[in-house]
């Protein structure tokens, strides 16, 4: 039967109640869908794995912005990078645009009793967890040094310019000796089965479209489907992200592929 109820707005937040419907034990299911195209968003998979799952090349990253702390977590999800910061005594923070994933990561990280009590928050104004927008950091000046920020999300910039805007606001947050983690997807090493794929005639260029829904049941025994915004990403190879970073303080340093893969992460530094 379908659902009898739909909320499609800005407000109406499917992955994050997704994340919360899944540290609660509460039934729902989260899909990317693309026109006609559907696949499933595998919540447990991408916002709750363990660490033991990480490749070796995902925990070198962590380690590497640790010795920078402290480290701002851009789009932090459900907080399970923060939990690994968290648990090795480093000082990090979270954003993130949806407030259930915020509400996630907080109650993860209380229910384990690790939320720091050193009062450096305190003193820059800031919770472990916030809410906040990618692209207008609430966050004060050179307050941060190192930047993470993973699951392709700089793609949201939509464009190079766009992406070059976004590291000028990394920039603002972090310090003179500043490090970043960004990543993406590689065109060149893509094809149109790539699911939300849409080609750009420039090369190392392409693009990604799609939009979530999280369907649950609601006290009252109905179907609830919750419809976010259409999301678009720009794919583009380390050559034309190190294009983006032109401008602005930072410089590329190192790259690392997954394994068989076209994702890729890259870190930065400041000039």
């Amino acid at each position: 039967m379908p659902p009898d109820r739909s909320e499609r707005t800005d407000a109406a937040d499917p992955l994050g109640r997704a994340m919360l419907a899944h540290y609660h034990d509460e039934p729902g299911r989260l899909v990317y869908r693309d026109g006609t195209d559907v696949q499933d968003g595998n919540v447990a998979e991408f916002y709750f794995s363990s660490p033991e799952s990480w490749e070796p090349a995902t925990i070198e990253f962590l380690e590497r912005l640790a010795d920078h702390e402290p480290v701002l977590d851009v789009g932090c999800g459900a907080g399970k990078h923060l939990l690994w910061w968290a648990e090795r005594g480093v000082d990090a923070v979270g954003v993130d645009a949806s407030p259930n994933a915020v509400r996630t990561a907080r109650e993860r990280c209380e229910s384990r009793e690790i939320l720091r009590k050193n009062g450096n928050a305190t003193e820059r104004g800031l919770e472990d967890v916030l809410v906040g927008d990618m692209f207008d950091l609430p966050i004060e000046p050179s307050t941060f040094g190192a930047v993470h920020t993973v699951g392709t999300q700089i793609g949201l910039g939509r464009s190079l310019a766009g992406i070059r805007e976004v590291l000028t606001g990394f920039a603002r947050v972090t310090d003179d000796a500043g490090v970043a983690v960004v990543d993406n997807y590689d065109p060149t090493r893509l094809d149109e089965e790539f699911f939300g794929y849409r080609p750009d005639p420039r090369e190392g260029i392409a693009h990604r479209c799609f939009h979530l829904e999280f369907e649950r049941e609601t006290e009252d025994g109905k179907q609830r489907r919750d419809v976010g915004r259409t999301l678009q990403f720009l794919l583009c190879s380390p050559a034309r992200l190190r294009e983006a970073t032109a401008g602005t303080p930072w410089e590329p340093c190192h790259v690392t592929r997954s394994d068989g893969t076209a994702h890729y992460k890259m870190m930065l530094k400041r000039e």
